[in-house]
């Protein structure tokens, strides 16, 4: 196939113009052309600039080599990648190892993008996982989460962060990602969610995502298909413990239930399973703190976003809601920057763990609320909360109790006005911005809510980022604290092999392992883990 890139077309073309320019780019006449497909779909909207689409497509077209000839000196022009997946084993190659008396079956803890992945990749090959979540199935847990978000009533084991479709289920359903992915991993992902339910477009808009609701239903297909090829989901079942002889794993415990024997565990945590990095601590696996960020979600509204970023094309139905990313270094040496950006989104109450706040934030598909939001978190590293491997999590859980008592004691989140955080005083009232957090935000004075270092980090970066979007210092709008899960504390390091240094057989994976960071690069990462695993099986 030929690969065109550079392909720019008015945002309001006629479904048929794509073709057309085809042909003209490429001198070729309609019966020519066998086949088109896009691959990418992005928009150029910088102000002063007719809106345009700006395509990569991939063509099935006669006389290929003729062509490709003909324009061998246009970079835009080019022949297509292959960028389908290959399994590296199948059913027929691992019967033998299933079919043994002394196989085990690889056992995947934890049920997020990356262990799902994992866990799919591995029943696609025959390898029939088994699954342990310590949360609930996805529609469940949707359930225990809105009695926070509405009751006040914290469910420790069904949560933002715990049960099926993991933290990625409340978020954007983002799908896009800055890892390198020369094996096209990232397509397989975007392949099996399309397979789910998922839009078709998130094969080729820029920045695709499925959003928060529509992902239920996507995640309980791949469940379903798991269990279809042989594998097994069982959920509230939550490990408390390892068994490990002579440095290779053995099997888990869980809790209430028998032990598991297992030679191959995938650990698929996510990163806010404290007590299972403590338990794997515990259990002598080779881990080290890393940094992480700490910060606020910012809320404006959705329509000045959209107006400094799209300027005349703001409101345009084709593009949808304007998002942003932004960096800046603070004198203090700290790097503050947005992080996890929802347009048209609401900030959701994100805690795991009794009397402590957490904020993230979500956004559905049409993203259409009111507020855009995003948070601005600073950078902190090891030296910022010494103590080994785990210091991470306490520094985490001091700064989720100090915002659980700064906003009553009841679940509602500490926050306060842009303008009151920049002049240093509290805020005693709501402006033009309404906060979408629930079950509420209570104002006060935030600079206790984080250590100076990255109240002042914070407060240097919001007048900078005005400087890129006007109006981002809006004075009306709302800071909510406190933000801590923007990745795991801590990396249980591996080796090329993708098991732990230490233990074999064990195989961190994902973001709680320090390995990846959102739903796309979660997913790779359980690819990429479930392919050691079929491997080291082949091998022995």
């Amino acid at each position: 196939m030929i690969r065109i890139t550079e392909l720019r077309l008015p945002i309001s073309h006629a479904p048929e113009a794509l073709e057309e320019a085809i042909l003209k780019r490429l001198n070729l006449s309609p019966q020519d052309l066998v086949r088109a497909e896009v691959f990418k779909r992005s928009y150029d909207a910088r102000k002063n600039v007719a809106l345009a689409f700006i395509y990569t497509v991939d063509l099935s077209v006669k006389n290929e080599e003729l062509i490709l000839k003909q324009f061998s000196n246009d970079i835009h022009v080019r022949p297509s990648p292959d960028t389908s997946y290959h399994f590296v084993a199948n059913a027929a190659q691992v019967n033998t190892q299933v079919a043994s008396d002394h196989f085990q079956r690889p056992v995947v803890i934890g049920f997020g993008p990356c262990g799902i992945f994992a866990a799919l990749i591995l029943a696609q090959m025959g390898l029939k996982p088994i699954i342990l979540e310590r949360g609930k199935a996805v529609r469940e847990r949707t359930q225990d989460t809105w009695g926070l978000w509405r009751k006040n009533v914290l469910n420790p084991e069904s949560n933002v962060q715990f049960g099926e479709g993991g933290a990625g289920t409340f978020s954007d359903g983002k799908l896009y990602s800055q890892i390198k992915d020369s094996k096209f991993y990232g397509r397989k992902v975007i392949h099996e969610f399309i397979r789910a339910g998922a839009p078709e477009e998130i094969r080729y808009v820029a920045k695709p995502h499925i959003g928060t609701f529509r992902l239920v239903g996507v995640v309980e297909k791949m469940r379903k298909e798991i269990i279809e090829l042989g594998g097994e989901v069982r959920f509230s079942q939550k490990v408390t413990g390892f068994d490990i002889e002579n440095e290779q794993i053995q099997g888990v415990r869980i809790e209430g239930h028998p032990d598991l024997k297992a030679n191959h565990v995938i650990i698929a945590l996510g990163h806010s399973a404290r007590d299972t990095f403590h338990a794997l601590h515990d259990a002598g696996v080779y881990m080290e703190a890393k940094p992480f960020s700490v910060g606020f979600r910012i809320e404006h509204p959705q329509s000045l976003i959209d107006k400094a970023r799209l300027g005349p094309h703001a409101g345009n139905a084709l593009i949808g809601a304007a998002d942003y990313k932004l960096v800046y270094h603070a004198k203090n040496g700290r790097s503050v920057y947005s992080f996890c950006m929802c347009p048209g989104g609401t900030v959701v109450a994100a805690a795991s763990e009794p009397n402590r706040v957490v904020t993230n934030g979500m956004s559905q598909y049409s993203r259409n609320e009111r507020n855009a939001n995003a948070g601005i978190v600073v950078g902190i590293t090891p030296e910022d909360y010494p103590g080994g491997p785990l210091a991470g999590i306490e520094f985490q859980r001091m700064l989720e109790s100090k915002a659980y008592e700064m906003g009553g004691s009841t679940y509602e989140a500490p926050g306060q006005l842009v303008g009151d955080f920049l002049a240093g005083r509290p805020s005693t009232e709501f402006g033009s911005v309404i906060p979408s957090y629930k079950p509420g935000v209570h104002l006060t004075d935030l600079v206790d809510s984080l250590p100076l270092y990255a109240i002042e980090a914070i407060r240097e970066a919001i007048p900078a980022f005005e400087k890129q979007i006007k109006g981002f210092s809006l004075k009306d709008a709302v800071l909510t604290g406190v933000e801590t899960r923007t990745s795991s504390p801590l990396r249980i390091t591996r080796g090329a092999n993708c098991q732990s240094l230490n233990i074999k057989g064990l195989y961190p994976a994902g973001e709680g392992a320090g390995y990846a960071g959102g739903i796309l690069s979660a997913g790779v990462d359980g690819i990429k883990v479930a392919e050691a695993v079929a491997l080291d099986y082949l091998a022995n």
